[in-house]
């Protein structure tokens, strides 16, 4: 079974961080691994060179990239090279090179999947990046208790980074324009694929966004692969205050209520009433699955090997 897992095709959706975190523990089980990653970054490097440039947000792309690379030492050196920030107060202070690399194989390429495989080759990594949409997404939010006088009034609020950072409660989110242009590789990953990892990440802001694409929520939601839905090791975010895990699952059947997942994979310490968990996982067509996944020494962080041995177990 390991030797099965070992060669299966597994697609793995999110964004910054958490996608990185699924990422570098799926590659020490599989060697067939592609990332769908969210393209709706507005800030920092990403924001720059999507306005100057009119290109999708490479940050996430970048960072997937460099979590599938090789552990040799070729690989890690390039994946140093790529995650490399410049500092000073220069126009080049705050980029990463690999934001640079990426934008310049596009203007070479004009393609963008051909410049993101590129960079794989560079890497030599285990696995393929795909961008979520082919064109560059703003994340809209109806968030509440912005305005003092009416605390329940909606407020509109629009880009990734304002989303992200609210000191509201996100009500419900959208993307612009509402229905994007896919990717056909995306689509095809998604539809050969053996096993699906969501999550974990921002849950509004990373994971939730692949829900909003409709050919990409079809296709998941059609695709017969074994789907895992990952959570989140904090439960309590700016965009997820005063969340509990069963308010995390709440909201993503909200938004694809015909998505259908096997596995909810979850953190101990995340969980505060099994019961209602369960009752929540039941919904989703899913089996509650609890395993230690963070890391002893950084607290909010997923262990790539735990997270490895988890996804094994499940998935084997």
């Amino acid at each position: 079974m390991v030797d099965a897992l070992r060669s299966a095709k597994v697609v793995a959706l999110g964004g910054g961080h958490g996608l990185a975190a699924s990422l570098s523990a799926l590659r020490l089980v599989c060697d067939q691994v592609t990332a769908i990653v969210t393209v709706a970054d507005n800030g920092g490097s990403s924001g720059r060179l999507r306005t100057d440039y009119g290109v999708l947000p490479p940050g996430d792309l970048r960072m997937a990239l460099t979590a599938l690379c090789d552990d040799s030492e070729w690989g890690q050196t390039w994946s140093d090279v790529l995650q490399h920030r410049f500092t000073g107060d220069g126009e080049m202070s705050g980029h990463a090179l690999g934001n640079l690399l990426i934008v310049a194989l596009w203007q070479l390429h004009e393609d963008p999947v051909s410049g993101l495989d590129l960079v794989g080759r560079l890497l030599s990594t285990r696995g393929r990046v795909l961008p979520m949409a082919a064109e560059p997404l703003d994340l809209v939010a109806e968030v509440s208790g912005l305005d003092p006088t009416d605390p329940a009034a909606l407020t509109t609020v629009r880009g990734q980074v304002a989303v992200a950072g609210t000191t509201g409660l996100v009500e419900s989110i959208s993307l612009v324009p509402e229905n994007p242009a896919v990717r056909h590789e995306s689509i095809e990953a998604v539809e050969e694929a053996d096993h699906i990892i969501l999550g974990p990440g921002s849950w509004y802001t990373s994971v939730l966004t692949h829900l909003l694409v409709p050919e990409l929520r079809d296709a998941l939601t059609r695709a017969s692969a074994r789907k895992v839905l990952t959570l989140n090791l904090e439960m309590h975010t700016a965009e997820t205050r005063g969340f509990s895990a069963t308010r995390h699952l709440e909201t993503l059947h909200a938004v694809a209520p015909e998505l259908r997942f096997d596995t909810v994979l979850a953190d101990p310490s995340t969980i505060e009433e099994r019961d209602r968990l369960e009752s929540a996982c039941v919904q989703l067509g899913a089996e509650l699955a609890v395993a230690p996944l963070a890391r002893l020494d950084r607290a909010g962080e997923h262990d790539a090997l735990r997270l490895a041995a988890a996804y094994r177990d499940i998935l084997s």
